[in-house]
């Protein structure tokens, strides 16, 4: 697949690159000025001529996709003993960034909420799947960039997700609830995990959870009530949007937007909401 195919196709699916570009050339190098490589988080298309030159550009821009780096780089390398090629000359490399970074988020549950939410979500830099164990409770239009996942053991779900992720769980069964709460709490590599309920839901969980071992510092990672308290109302979409801002403060941090240096704590911006089920 050539370069500009592979960047459009990536566009499409949502999913960020670095683009390398030779723009200079001294003496002999494997390639000349202009050739192009796209390299994604596990492939690569095109070349800019192999061996280790090829190799320690692919480590750069991974470690600029790992740090979700926006930043143009400009790199210099001598082609000489040290990057094991004999061609003896230079190349300057062109490291840009491609594609915004997307949070990847997990909804349970396509009831009144979730319908209401799922549309919010999908107009975000975010890739979603939207699970629930019963097909006839989806909408017949799925947004776009949403996969719908019907799957009777919705648990399975959890793993299934990249570390980093959003998980947003309301379900119909709080015993559901309360099994993917602990399923995702024993993961603790989220970046943000909401549980629809009040703050008596959230007493029990806390105790059931304590009783199965889990630590209070993971326990506190979860939102419970989630939305922000400055959102008001009980409607579908009132909640969804109380949500939906919450998951937008969240992903801000996560991203570097609007925050000062050092204040990476989600706790710091988001007030325990008030929102009930």
């Amino acid at each position: 697949m050539s370069w500009i195919s592979a960047l459009a196709e990536l566009q499409q699916q949502g999913l960020p690159c670095v683009l390398v570009t030779i723009i200079e050339e001294r003496g002999s190098t494997p390639r000349n000025a202009g050739s192009k490589m796209v390299v994604t988080s596990d492939r690569i298309y095109e070349t800019i001529g192999g061996g280790h030159l090829e190799y320690k550009a692919m480590e750069l821009a991974r470690e600029m996709l790992a740090t979700r780096s926006q930043d143009t780089r400009l790199e210099r390398f001598n082609l000489g003993a040290s990057l094991g090629q004999c061609c003896g000359g230079a190349t300057v490399l062109l490291f840009e960034p491609m594609g915004q970074p997307q949070a990847q988020i997990a909804v349970f549950g396509a009831g009144h909420v979730g319908r209401a939410l799922v549309p919010l979500l999908a107009s975000l830099p975010c890739k979603v799947r939207w699970i629930d164990s019963r097909e006839n409770e989806f909408p017949e239009q799925i947004p776009a960039g949403v996969d719908k996942v019907v799957e009777e053991e919705v648990i399975d779900e959890v793993g299934r997700m990249p570390a980093g992720s959003y998980f947003i769980v309301m379900t119909h069964n709080h015993q559901l609830d309360l099994e993917l709460t602990a399923a995702i709490l024993k993961r603790n590599d989220f970046a943000y995990y909401g549980l629809i309920g009040s703050k008596s839901k959230r007493a029990k969980f806390e105790h059931r959870l304590r009783d199965r071992g889990f630590q209070p510092e993971v326990v506190q990672r979860m939102r419970c009530p989630m939305g922000l308290p400055e959102v008001k109302g009980k409607l579908p979409i009132e909640i969804a949007v109380s949500i939906a801002g919450e998951v937008i403060a969240t992903y801000n941090v996560a991203f570097g937007q609007d925050v000062k240096k050092g204040e990476t704590s989600v706790a710091k911006l988001l007030p325990h909401s008030r929102r009930a089920q």
